[in-house]
């Protein structure tokens, strides 16, 4: 596959709309739409579970089924509780961080549209020392220009409102994507950029192809939990996102050596199948596709776990795309990486044939 057919100008439009698009845990249905749309034309027929999950199939009806499958929420916050003098605070949806809060501008959203607030935070003039506080759960708050609770609530806004980063997306120095949420909605623009060359390539794979934008993992990989019941694939490739350790203040003992620009990584751990990332290893070495490694623990902490270990064990497996400063509203990845997951997922997908054997001991 020539590297001009990886990621064209329409393909970066859609990217572009599908990240600046608020998607929090819980309320991903109008990312969903968008996504849905821009795959349609590269499938044949598609479903949407009860909580929202999609699902674009390619042969529907070939009784062995792989998944490729990222997923599509991002973390938000949980309006909390007003104050009688209209200020609001907030729980977190996922794993939101605090730390980065004051100053930052919000959507809250609401029945009645988006209100527009702030991340409050004292002014430098009036901290010294002695009483510098940092951020924390309980201490930041949004203003949204209300002088009362009352008038918060006339807005619209009311315990349980979904409040989300408006920050969007920036192309930095014509190598990173930058923006919000793309942990990881990034992988579900490369599982549907895998769908499109597919189809414009006319493979014909022997297989269903289940390609999945799952939603509710950063809650605790729910959405996968749920989806892998409806589907029972036989076989998953997962993608999610990986720290770049080369950035300051990471630790690469503690945290791995992995890097924006040196391609996916391949993670190794016990819900990861051997035989399928081996596999997965060999396409990447014979197609110059470079690659990096990882290892889990106990788990990997993506939707891969999720797959695993369900409908009594799928083989599955992880290809990361090395992500900088993750659940922050400038999370970063380089273009190269994001064509080389891609290509390694699409090439992986012409390897897989029906007769071949991913059990324990082949």
């Amino acid at each position: 596959m020539k590297k001009k057919n990886i990621i064209n100008n329409n393909s970066e439009v859609f990217l572009k709309k599908y990240l600046n698009n608020p998607s929090p845990t819980g309320f991903e249905s109008q990312g969903q739409r968008i996504w849905l749309e821009y795959i349609k034309p590269f499938i044949d027929d598609y479903f949407v579970d009860t909580y929202g999950s999609v699902v674009g199939i390619i042969n529907p009806k070939a009784k062995y089924k792989v998944v490729i499958e990222a997923h599509a929420d991002e973390i938000s916050w949980f309006v909390h509780y007003i104050t009688k003098e209209g200020y609001i605070y907030l729980r977190r949806n996922g794993g939101s961080d605090h730390q980065i809060a004051p100053s930052k501008r919000v959507n809250i959203h609401t029945n009645k549209g988006m209100v527009k607030a702030i991340f409050g935070w004292p002014a430098i003039h009036t901290r010294t020392a002695s009483n510098e506080k940092s951020p924390k759960l309980d201490n930041i708050f949004l203003d949204c220009g209300a002088k009362s609770k009352e008038e918060v609530e006339k807005l619209g806004i009311h315990v349980g409102c979904v409040v989300t980063y408006e920050d969007e997306f920036i192309f930095l120095n014509k190598r990173f994507y930058v923006g919000r949420a793309l942990d990881n909605r990034i992988g579900g623009f490369m599982i549907a950029e895998v769908a499109r060359l597919l189809k414009e390539n006319k493979i014909n794979l022997p297989f269903g192809l289940y390609i999945t934008n799952s939603v509710q993992e950063e809650v605790g990989l729910r959405g996968a939990q749920m989806i892998v019941e409806s589907i029972k694939p036989d076989v998953a490739i997962i993608t999610d996102v990986c720290h770049d350790t080369h950035t300051p203040m990471l630790n690469k003992i503690k945290q791995g050596d992995t890097k924006c620009g040196d391609g996916p990584v391949l993670t190794y751990g016990p819900a990861v199948q051997n035989n399928l990332l081996n596999l997965i290893i060999e396409v990447a070495e014979k197609n110059n596709i470079p690659f990096q490694r990882a290892a889990a623990s106990r788990a990997t902490g993506t939707d891969t776990d999720a797959f695993a270990y369900a409908v009594g064990g799928v083989a599955s497996s992880l290809i990361s795309l090395p992500l900088r400063y993750m659940h922050t509203t400038v999370e970063a990845v380089q273009k190269s990486d994001v064509e080389n997951v891609i290509k390694l997922i699409y090439e992986s997908l012409k390897n897989i044939k029906n007769k071949h054997d991913f059990s324990y001991l082949s």
